[in-house]
């Protein structure tokens, strides 16, 4: 879940209610950062504050239906009026909370509109890092133009990587997402075939993008992605 607001107690508090719901978050600062983690469609629903710095969460909104991302979104704001509401829903926001907001309506929300992605085929949209692209629909790979054949495992190991871009993923995560049982293979076989992935990444001009974190895992991002996950 990415949660994007400007104010740093409302993302921490979020941050740590969410977490304790049992899901994964993320957050950003400002209309920018949340555009840039958005775009990667690694997000499985996205809560967007309206009143943002650099770029408003109707813009965002506006910018992540234009190029095709349809990931649920719930907008958020202090803003109460029919109008802001049927603004943001019009735009093709999936839900609108209004400032202060029950943590239990928000989970009840949250919630809805994932049985509802769910239900309604959402959610398998291809995930983005830079000039890559992993098609979901189609099991492709492609760097700009050029094609990345990849073996079904490797297409899988790199589907999980890129689709928790910006954050660390295990060997063991991997052996669980992609061999679907720690005891299917070791983790030596998972360095092997980060290795082939690096490999055909590095032949079309793309092998930074799969990182190798000492000590904990393996890590997919870019230098964008890196300077509004520092941030």
């Amino acid at each position: 879940m990415l949660v994007v607001d400007d104010e740093p107690g409302v993302r921490k508090a979020l941050q740590r209610g969410l977490r304790a719901e049992g899901m994964d978050v993320v957050t950003a600062v400002d209309g920018p950062s949340g555009l840039r983690l958005a775009q990667t469609g690694s997000f499985d629903v996205l809560l967007l504050d309206i009143m943002l710095p650099g770029l408003s969460g109707y813009r965002v909104l506006q910018r992540l239906r234009a190029e095709g991302i349809s990931t649920p979104v719930l907008l958020v704001s202090a803003k109460d009026g029919e109008i802001d509401q049927a603004d943001g829903l019009d735009l093709g926001a999936d839900g609108y909370l209004v400032k202060p907001f029950s943590f239990v309506v928000l989970v009840a929300q949250v919630r809805a509109v994932l049985r509802r992605a769910q239900q309604e085929g959402q959610g398998r949209g291809p995930l983005r890092i830079g000039g890559l692209v992993v098609d979901r629909a189609t099991r492709e790979v492609r760097w700009h133009d050029d094609p990345v054949a990849l073996s079904p495992r490797e297409f899988g190991l790199l589907e999980v990587l890129v689709g928790r871009a910006g954050t660390v993923v295990t060997k063991d995560e991997l052996l669980r997402a992609v061999w679907g049982d720690e005891q299917a293979a070791t983790r030596n076989v998972v360095e092997v075939y980060v290795g082939y992935v690096r490999r055909k990444l590095d032949a079309v001009g793309a092998g930074s993008l799969v990182r190798t974190v000492r000590g904990h895992g393996y890590l997919a991002s870019d230098p964008q992605l890196d300077e509004v996950l520092s941030g």
